[in-house]
């Protein structure tokens, strides 16, 4: 690291490439995912990826297209992972109440993590994070509209 530039990220010292000991696998989403916040659906999306790192739980990735951006700010909360790069976080403002860090999105990942560029992520215990099948819904509401 530059002594001169003492805020600086280590990205060249700190990358790893995700492999047997550290494996990390990107998937689309079977069914369309969506986030609600209080009841409100602030993101569906048909394009998610779950990321399934190690161990730890699967996360989706939604494009920002899907995501209902204007009730989000950045924050100047960071973080550096080893294996994707630094993070940038979102807080949510909805209703008078603000929620801070939501989500979080990796702006330049590392190139073994491409993929995730700009998408973002949610924290699970600030929102409802849920997979829609759309085809049984749609039956459904057939099903519904001939019976009335």
């Amino acid at each position: 690291m530059d002594p001169r530039y003492p805020l600086q990220t280590a990205q060249e010292t700190t990358m790893k490439t995700p492999g047997p000991d550290h494996p990390i696998t990107l998937t689309p989403a079977a069914r369309q995912v969506r986030v609600a916040y209080e009841g409100h659906v602030i993101a569906a999306s048909d394009a998610a990826l779950v990321l399934q790192e190690a161990s730890y739980p699967p996360v989706f990735y939604i494009p920002r297209a899907d995501v209902e951006t204007g009730f989000m700010s950045k924050t100047a909360h960071t973080t550096n992972c080893p294996y994707k790069g630094d993070a940038s976080y979102y807080s949510l403002l909805m209703n008078g109440d603000l929620t801070e860090n939501v989500a979080w999105s990796y702006e330049a990942p590392y190139p073994a993590m491409e993929q995730i560029r700009g998408m973002l992520a949610f924290y699970p215990d600030k929102v409802r994070i849920y997979e829609v099948d759309e085809a049984a819904l749609d039956d459904r509401r057939h099903s519904e509209a001939m019976e009335s």
